[in-house]
């Protein structure tokens, strides 16, 4: 069945800013609430809709994934939608209605301890970045033991109170200080503050409930996406502990530097050679961009350091529409003198030019040829 679409369920439009999308969903919860439709069987499927909607919409990595991709692409990169994902909306309904808003139809609040988050790092080329794709993705989680369920019992054998704490799951002690009696309370090592433990430990996990496994994800990368961002997968962290939500997986990327480019934000530096006499005659060249080569023409008179701007050839804009620019840098290649013919010709073409304008009258000789010229630019911007 198809999952509506989160700018239709918050009445926004699709370039609406942080500000309409929160003022939007405080709205539309005030008229979705279950406590206030209690005559619409609905109600509940229609708040965990908008929700869900809210959590994609005011996250701008899972928004440009699922602008680009839709629901598929937030699914490929682990998002979890239902009851699971709306541990993170708790502290905004208590802002907003007064307390937890899901204990009214999901039973309680929340109970147990939520999973620890985990960071994992992927490193992708410049390519990827620009066009967006997938990468697969491995790493260790903590996850219910299959064999127990996560209860930590043996199969067949039954939870009893725990000893230590009496089932309460809390151990107090009282202690005399100069102001009067201090009650504290603590959680019960022994059960983990469940109040319960297994009669007959499950052998697998040995009691815990848990146990460690190899995972493997295939993972939507969103075009224009920059080297040391991070995209997060809810849910994907280690498994909670006594019924608790489960942690999230962060992903860092890392993006390889190009040796045909510099990035400047959502621009693309690169550079070309020519010897000095296409340079003074004009030609045409061949440059590299993200899709493949493309020819471009220099005009006479072509001074060192001449930048040609390709707009829109360069990284797209994450989360936005259009793409930033491609600026071509002109190398001009100074030829070493090797024989008197040469020198001779050079003299002569010095004589006949000596008195007119030669641009920005910077020199060629000086340069580093034994660099490449990316490299150089490298050495620039750092």
């Amino acid at each position: 069945m198809s999952r509506p679409d989160p700018y239709e369920l918050l009445g926004v439009s699709r370039d609406a800013d942080e500000r309409e999308i929160k003022k939007a969903f405080r709205r539309r919860a005030r008229e979705l609430h279950p406590d206030i439709n209690k005559h619409d069987p609905q109600a509940e499927e229609k708040f965990k809709q908008l929700t869900e909607a809210y959590e994609v919409l005011s996250d701008p990595e899972r928004r440009a994934i699922y602008d680009r991709y839709g629901w598929a692409g937030l699914e490929r990169q682990g998002f979890q939608p239902t009851a699971q994902s709306y541990r993170s909306f708790s502290d905004i309904f208590e802002a907003f209605f007064g307390g937890d808003p899901f204990a009214s139809f999901f039973g309680g609040g929340r109970t147990g301890s939520a999973g620890e988050d985990i960071e994992v790092e992927v490193e992708i080329d410049l390519e990827l970045a620009a066009r967006g794709g997938t990468v697969d993705v491995e790493y260790d989680a903590v996850e219910l033991c299959e064999h127990c369920a996560g209860g930590g019992a043996a199969p067949g054998s039954a939870m009893v109170p725990c000893g230590r704490c009496g089932g309460s799951g809390q151990l107090r002690s009282v202690a005399a200080t100069p102001f009067g009696r201090v009650v504290r309370s603590e959680t019960c090592a022994a059960c983990g503050g469940e109040g319960l433990r297994p009669a007959r430990r499950c052998p697998a996990c040995e009691g815990s409930g848990r146990r460690l496994a190899r995972r493997k994800l295939e993972v939507a990368i969103p075009p224009g996406i920059a080297d040391g961002q991070r995209i997060r997968l809810s849910g994907r962290g280690h498994a909670g502990s006594g019924g608790g939500p489960n942690g999230d997986l962060f992903l860092h990327v890392r993006v390889r530097e190009d040796a045909r480019f510099l990035r400047d934000g959502d621009d693309l530096i690169t550079a070309v050679r020519i010897p000095m006499a296409d340079a003074a005659l004009g030609t045409k060249v061949t440059v590299p961009t993200v899709e493949g080569e493309e020819t471009i023409e220099l005009p006479p008179g072509t001074q060192p350091g001449t930048v040609v701007t390709l707009s829109g050839r360069g990284m797209p804009r994450l989360g936005r529409r259009g793409r930033g620019d491609l600026r071509v840098v002109v190398d001009v290649e100074v030829p070493a003198v090797v024989d008197d013919r040469a020198r001779q010709l050079l003299e002569q073409l010095r004589t006949e030019l000596a008195g007119r304008p030669n641009g920005d009258g910077r020199s060629g000789a000086e340069r580093e040829h034994h660099l490449g010229i990316v490299e150089r630019l490298r050495r620039v911007f750092r």
